[in-house]
C-alpha cells in the first residue's frame, strides 16, 4: 500500500491532503464534514484523501504521524505542509492557501 500511496502522490498534478484518521478518535470524526466540505471546494485543484491508520499502520508509520488527526499536505510526491488537530474549515483553508488555490 506504501508504494501505491507514494506512486498516486507523485503522479498527481494537484495537491493531495492526505487525512490520517482513526475510528476511534473522536476528533478525526469531528473533521470529517469539515474534509468533506474541503474536498467539494477544491474540487479540481486538490485532492482529500482519508488514510485509517490503523488499517495502514505503515504508512502511519512511514509519514511520522504520533498525533491524530494530522492532515498532510503532498506536492509533486512531497510533503510540503502539515496540521494536527481538528480544525475549523476557515483554519485549514488558511493553512493550506499557499498550496492550494
Amino acid at each position: 500500500m506504501a508504494d501505491k500511496f507514494l506512486d498516486f502522490i507523485a503522479s498527481q498534478k494537484t495537491p493531495v491532503l492526505a487525512d490520517f484518521w482513526a475510528d476511534w478518535c473522536g476528533p478525526c470524526r469531528m473533521m470529517e464534514p469539515v474534509l468533506k466540505d474541503l474536498s467539494r471546494e477544491w474540487k479540481g485543484r486538490a485532492t482529500v484523501v482519508k488514510i485509517n491508520t490503523d488499517e495502514q499502520p505503515a504508512l502511519a508509520r512511514r509519514f511520522d504521524i504520533t498525533a491524530m488527526p494530522t492532515m498532510v499536505l503532498f506536492q509533486d510526491g512531497k510533503e510540503v505542509h502539515r496540521v494536527r488537530g481538528a480544525q475549523p474549515l476557515a483554519s485549514l483553508k488558511a493553512e493550506f492557501a499557499r498550496w492550494v488555490r
